[in-house]
């Protein structure tokens, strides 16, 4: 099974966690699954007034230079880890 199956295979095993993960575990799954996904973020981070956004852009700007692959093995080992 290639990394890029697993990747897809724990996206959609993160769905169905037993347990709903603490919010910083949240916000790591989401920023591997970004930098695994997309690469480096582009964009410009949220204001303020968004603080959900803030923190998750700031997840994920921690990653910049993560290769995809690397973002991706991390991402899966993570879900395996939750379930």
């Amino acid at each position: 099974m290639s990394l890029k199956d697993q990747f897809e295979a724990a996206v959609a095993d993160s769905k169905n966690l037993p347990e709903r993960p603490d919010n910083m575990t949240l916000l790591k799954i989401y920023a591997l699954y970004k930098q695994g996904s997309v690469g480096d973020v582009e964009d410009k981070r949220p204001g303020f007034t968004d603080m959900v956004g803030r923190a998750k852009w700031d997840a994920w700007n921690e990653l910049k230079g993560t290769s995809q692959d690397d973002a991706m093995q991390q991402y899966v080992d993570l879900i395996e880890s939750l379930k």
